[in-house]
């Protein structure tokens, strides 16, 4: 099997996706539109790693829901069919009811492709009202962030 999205590394989240050609408009070039994909993508397999389960079952067992309130991009290269590039997920901030997912996507080549910002709100499931961010995935979010951290710091005092 061939798959075009496959998960790299868990500490940092890493995330290779290919470009397909129906990502891209007839110059060949990524629509605007399918990058909101690819970050929507990497953070539904983020949270499967960090749940270890599919994201929507494991919220539904918890009784939550994470729909996006809002998603910003910063593009700083193309990208074309076929091209490879590595989303890594961070996890920027944690409030009461939202928190902020960073996802910095790299080429192949090392060059910055976009870095995306994506803030979900935290619901209650079936009900469509903001809830504070549940402990299981408050906790689950600043374990994930802390040892980020610690690899970070590991690898600064290697070098």
């Amino acid at each position: 099997m061939t798959s075009t999205e496959h998960v790299l590394s868990t500490t940092p989240f890493v995330v290779r996706r290919r470009v397909k050609w129906g990502d891209c408009d007839p110059a060949g070039v990524v629509y605007t539109v399918v990058f909101g994909e690819y970050v929507i993508s990497a953070a539904e397999l983020f949270y499967g790693m960090l749940f270890d389960g599919t994201p929507q079952k494991v919220k539904d067992r918890h009784g939550f829901g994470t729909p996006s309130r809002a998603l910003s991009f910063d593009f700083r290269s193309s990208l074309w069919p076929d091209d490879e590039f590595d989303m890594r997920v961070t996890v920027d901030e944690i409030r009461q009811r939202t928190y902020t997912l960073g996802i910095e996507a790299v080429t192949a080549s090392g060059e910055l492709a976009f870095i995306a910002k994506l803030t979900p709100i935290c619901i209650a499931r079936g009900e469509r009202r903001a809830i504070p961010i549940p402990d299981t995935l408050r906790d689950a979010l600043s374990s994930y962030r802390d040892a980020c951290a610690q690899y970070a710091a590991a690898r600064s005092s290697a070098s």
